[in-house]
């Protein structure tokens, strides 16, 4: 499984529905939609500032993250930005490898 940051910043129809359902039904939907794909949900918090929510996933893969961010998008009811999180472990293995790269200009 790979990991994954949502973060969400509500709509002004997000903020009512929030508002109508609380904050632990929105979790409960977030859960589900991430279980319907095989995956689960690390940490979900609310917070102030530019995002109102900051989600970790365990997802099978890009395409299913991708999902995610295209169904909750597609509502209207939130703005999602997603990042593929790596682990020190793929750092280590990603500094290991050498491509063949040229530099702009040289």
């Amino acid at each position: 499984m790979a990991k994954y940051l949502f973060l969400a910043s509500y709509t002004t129809d997000g903020v009512k529905g929030l508002l109508k359902e609380g904050g632990t039904a929105r979790r409960a939907a977030v859960d589900a939609m991430a279980t319907s794909l095989g995956g689960s949900i690390e940490s979900y918090y609310y917070a102030f500032g530019d995002h109102d929510l900051y989600i970790i996933a365990d997802l099978a893969d890009n395409a299913s993250a991708a999902a995610i961010a295209l169904t909750v998008g597609a509502t209207g009811a939130a703005k999602v930005s997603t990042t593929v999180l790596l682990t020190s472990a793929d750092v280590d293995a990603a500094s290991q490898k050498m491509p063949a790269y040229r530099a702009p200009g040289r």
